[in-house]
């Protein structure tokens, strides 16, 4: 696999997955969008809108690609978007959970080897 050709059609895929599952059942006060800065490798999956007279602004998923790998900067879906990544044949090596310090890092290959056992995939 060519990963400066294919991780930019996988995260795309998947993210848009999710931002149509948000949209069939839309708050009209919500929206839900998809950014994408393609060139420089960044994937923004946002939310933007009222609720209860509340301002909301909110970034769901923020992945960039960075050293031939994904970094996760930021997740907050259900089952983690790295499980996402593992189903559509990444490399759990090509995995970086960056939201953690750096030096917890070391436990990614932990956590997507769990996901593996687990029988999740």
């Amino acid at each position: 696999m060519d990963k400066l050709t294919e991780y930019p059609k996988i995260i795309k895929r998947i993210l848009t997955e999710y931002i149509e599952l948000c949209n069939r059942s839309p708050n009209r006060d919500i929206e839900t969008f998809l950014i994408m800065d393609e060139q420089k490798g960044h994937y923004i999956w946002m939310n933007l809108g009222w609720q209860n007279g509340e301002r909301i602004t909110g970034m769901t998923v923020y992945i960039r690609i960075r050293d031939r790998k994904f970094w996760i900067e930021e997740d907050w879906t259900e089952n983690g978007i790295a499980t996402d990544l593992l189903r559509a044949g990444v490399a759990k090596e090509d995995i970086v959970l960056a939201f953690h310090e750096p030096k917890m890092r070391q436990y990614t290959d932990r956590f997507c080897s769990s996901i593996l056992s687990d029988g999740v995939l």
